[in-house]
């Protein structure tokens, strides 16, 4: 149920399930940890965008990126938080910026310094767990000062897949909590407009033109049926009851689940990629810089465990 092959280059570790059909998940430790696919009878589920090259190259975000320290965007290059100075460099620590110069997407895209600790098979399925020193790297502590270690873990039971992410706080000062994934899913054999799609949230943040939260909050309801010509790029309060986002048609049907960590969720569909993504979020985007009382702030020796679940079905 375990294995290893080479992507675009890079050595990857599988996982596998003969489950509904047959699963194969497969990671890049020496490339953040990304999930650069998910197989199901044979199909690939993730979108591949510009691929793994891109994104160790450029942090061109495809499959199941980690978000770290903070998922999406942040509205400030300097700012205060937890009471430290932050400073994003991209000259000192690489990052990407979006059209306006801002930060996206964290730092850890595609980075290396991850640690295989488990690779093993469960009794219909398989294991991986990395964990990650993030206080040993001085670019990473210069734009986020915050001593502190990760772990990851994917598991892969049956049908299931589930991620979980555990930051312990290794210093003596809290750590911010902003981290998410982008899981890109797409339907093969399927046209976009033909996708059917569940997004059951009740409740949306306002979003102002550089995608950074207002602080309005409005009542939300995302119809469930075809996607048509729909687009997306909105930020939503999640689920507060596990309940799973779904995409599903072409006898397939994938469901996404934010189990725990993750009390808020983006929801990305462009026109111009036939992918959509379910983005877990433990804060909204900026919330580094405006958080507030939606920043959790982790005690030093304590720990933030999160985890959200992929489960495959046949069937619509």
């Amino acid at each position: 149920m375990i294995g290893s092959r080479v992507v675009e280059g890079v050595p990857a570790l599988t996982l596998a399930s003969a489950a509904v059909g047959g699963i194969e998940a497969t990671f890049v430790p020496g490339a953040g940890m990304v999930g650069c696919s998910l197989r199901h009878r044979g199909d690939e589920l993730l979108g591949q965008r510009r691929g793994l090259r891109a994104y160790v190259a450029d942090r061109a975000t495809m499959g199941i990126p980690l978000l770290y320290p903070w998922a999406n965007r942040v509205g400030r290059r300097h700012f205060e938080v937890a009471g430290r100075k932050v400073t994003i460099d991209p000259e000192v620590t690489p990052v990407r910026l979006d059209a306006d110069g801002l930060p996206m997407h964290g730092l850890l895209s595609a980075a290396t310094g991850w640690q295989v600790e488990r690779h093993e098979a469960l009794a219909d399925g398989a294991l991986l767990g990395a964990r990650f020193d993030f206080a040993a790297h001085e670019a990473l502590m210069a734009a986020f000062p915050f001593a502190h270690e990760l772990r990851f873990e994917a598991a892969l039971d049956g049908p299931r897949l589930t991620i979980t992410t555990t930051v312990r706080a290794s210093g003596d000062v809290p750590v911010p909590i902003a981290f998410g994934y982008h899981p890109y899913l797409r339907l093969p054999g399927a046209a976009r407009e033909d996708w059917h799609v569940e997004v059951p949230v009740r409740e949306q943040l306002r979003l102002d033109a550089q995608m950074l939260p207002t602080g309005e909050r409005v009542d939300a309801e995302v119809f469930a049926g075809r996607l048509g010509a729909r687009t997306f790029d909105d930020a939503f309060v999640a689920p507060a009851d596990a309940a799973p986002f779904v995409l599903a048609g072409n006898d397939r049907r994938i469901e996404l689940a934010f189990l725990t960590g993750y009390p808020y969720a983006q929801v990305f569909a462009p026109s111009a990629d036939d992918v959509i993504a379910f983005e877990p979020m433990t804060a909204p985007t900026n919330a580094l810089v405006d958080g507030g009382a939606e920043l959790p702030l982790l005690a030093p020796g304590a720990s933030y465990d999160a985890s959200f679940a992929i489960t495959l079905a046949d069937g619509a």
